[in-house]
């Protein structure tokens, strides 16, 4: 690993973990914000629907600006306006102020999501970047145990609005670390690019972008990754309020508790999802999906436990459940950017988040808001079950197409 590329990996997991650090602060403080402003359980959710909407009306144009430019700055200028929009959180006093920063937020994440993973696999070549992406995502357990932590610690001893300006400082010092130290490897230069090659043309982006709609392996993975942060977007923003509805904690407990399962389960999965994969890859190229797969169907009779079963169970169920979720997390984001050309990288990253949030977490935490509101909260969160059934089809689908990586040997012959 050359000096460079230590240093984005480490700064960009940083980014990443204050990126999910914001995101998360919103669920553990939610019962105390949602009893000030008096807002229904559907408006609650609306807020991640906010988040999202905007996240993907900005993907497609900056997934097309990272393609064609430079991707330090748009790492910077993103990274700047989350924290920016997390800090003005401080000193909203009504739903509507509250929404709009929300949105602002998933302005700036537009840009950070999409351009790390491409990024990092222009510094790692394609068998390596499971175990990066493994690294890099251990980011996310962490920072949303912080955000739950962080907001309903705080926001029971301080008042909800002190956990988001506590959140936001560190981001823009980051930002500022990444603009000094960090440098920009060129596109595919993993893969024998040598810095100061050509960008593509408009004309070859456009013909790369469309080639997408016919590439089975990433269409499977995204789709699949989808139905997965369909179920993940709505346990995330609903199981602190369903802890301390049904099992009767405290809004402290709850955020403490669904915190330190997050960041044991994160770790421990992503880091053994990662190494699993790794080793099953020397024998199977199709590992990636594979694992994938399986995590999501291990997972289905398991969060059913949480979500139906008796209160006492729940917290356990939910840890083992948690668990095996995380596990595909290095191997699923691993097989979707093997499965493009570095040329188009940054669009297909787009178009993964794209899509992934339309169909997944913009409208989950709404909906299960919704059926919430009518029945109860056990019923909207049951809907994640399907979509965990629907992930593990389309993933074990997917197997089919993915693609055959380079041996070591390969590499060094090239």
């Amino acid at each position: 690993m050359t000096r460079p590329a230590l240093i984005a990996l480490l700064l960009l997991f940083a980014l990443n973990l204050l990126n999910y650090l914001d995101r998360y602060i919103l669920p553990g403080a939610q019962p105390l914000i949602q009893a000030e402003f008096g807002a229904t359980d559907e408006q609650m959710g609306a807020l991640t629907t906010a988040l999202f909407i905007a996240y993907m009306c900005t993907a497609p144009l900056t997934g097309w600006l990272g393609d064609k430019f430079s991707r330090k700055p748009l790492i910077v200028a993103g990274a700047t306006l989350w924290s920016l929009a997390t800090l003005f959180t401080f000193f909203v006093h009504d739903y509507w102020s509250l929404y709009f920063r929300h949105a602002l937020v998933g302005v700036g994440e537009a840009t950070f999501g999409i351009f790390a993973p491409a990024v990092l696999s222009d510094f790692f070549p394609a068998r390596e970047r499971n175990r990066i992406l493994s690294f890099f995502y251990l980011a996310i357990p962490v920072g949303a145990a912080l955000g739950y932590l962080v907001g309903g610690q705080l926001g029971a001893r301080f008042g909800w609005r002190v956990p988001f300006f506590v959140g936001a400082v560190p981001g823009l010092v980051i930002a500022g670390l990444y603009l000094i130290f960090a440098s920009e490897p060129a596109p595919g230069e993993s893969e024998g690019k040598l810095a100061g090659a050509p960008r593509p043309t408009t004309a070859e982006m456009v013909r790369n972008f469309r080639g997408l709609f016919g590439n089975a392996g990433f269409l499977c993975a995204t789709l699949g990754m989808a139905m997965m942060v369909f179920t993940l977007g709505g346990i995330s923003a609903w199981m602190p309020t369903f802890l301390h509805r049904f099992a009767g904690m405290g809004v402290g407990k709850a955020g403490t508790i669904l915190g330190a399962i997050t960041v044991v389960d994160g770790l421990a999965g992503t880091a053994l999802g990662g190494w699993l994969a790794q080793r099953w890859l020397r024998r199977d190229h199709r590992a990636l999906y594979l694992l994938s797969a399986w995590s999501m169907i291990v997972t289905l009779p398991l969060a059913g436990m949480v979500f139906f079963g008796p209160p006492r169970w729940s917290v356990a169920a939910l840890f083992v459940a948690e668990f095996f979720l995380f596990l595909n997390t290095g191997p699923l984001n691993a097989a979707i950017v093997n499965s493009v050309s570095a040329g188009v990288r940054s669009s297909a990253i787009a178009l993964e988040l794209f899509l992934i949030h339309l169909l997944g977490d913009t409208f989950s935490p709404q909906i299960i808001g919704a059926i919430s509101g009518r029945t109860d909260l056990r019923v909207g969160l049951g809907v994640t079950l399907v979509t965990l059934i629907l992930s593990g089809v389309l993933l074990f689908f997917g197997a089919r197409f993915a693609p055959r990586l380079e041996s070591k040997a390969e590499q060094n012959e090239r």
